[in-house]
């Protein structure tokens, strides 16, 4: 009976206008995602769906944002927390441009660097990361050299 359910029971998004998709999100970290973009303070129409089918993800999440087109940075922070994400810019209802979120090789003023010593965290100094690894994501600091792991990154 659940899967009749299941198939009967479909959601309906209205599309956008204007703005951005951002989907093949882990439903885990959907609202990591929500957070570090800082889409709970602003005023846009969003609209976002957890738990999804995905063959590739099992599980998946998707955000849709109206008027709102993502900048490099915010990007290159999707990418440290949804390394497959895909995103699709919408003009005038139309799909205008498709793309796949990739782990830049360097991660600038976006991570905090873990070791309190670091002097990242006792001087004015911006934070800098090698990416060492993509799975699972691991950045090793440019001034003390120190790896931080998945588990471990803090965004500012």
């Amino acid at each position: 009976m659940k899967d009749n359910m299941k198939k009967k029971l479909k959601l309906k998004v209205s599309a956008i206008k204007d703005g951005t998709v951002i989907d093949h999100i882990p439903a885990k970290n959907l609202f990591k995602v929500i957070s570090i973009l800082g889409l709970d303070k602003i005023e846009n129409q969003i609209t976002f769906g957890t738990n999804l089918e995905s063959h590739k993800l099992g599980g998946k999440a998707i955000i849709k944002v109206t008027d709102k087109f993502f900048k490099d940075y915010e990007i290159n922070k999707i990418a440290l927390i949804a390394p497959y994400a895909k995103l699709n810019i919408i003009k005038d209802y139309e799909v205008v441009e498709k793309r796949i979120v990739e782990t830049p090789k360097t991660i600038n003023e976006i991570v905090k660097c873990f070791n309190p010593k670091c002097i990242t965290n006792n001087e004015k100094i911006k934070t800098s990361f090698k990416v060492v690894s993509n799975d699972p994501l691991s950045l090793k600091c440019k001034y003390c050299e120190k790896i931080t792991s998945e588990e471990r990154i803090q965004m500012y």
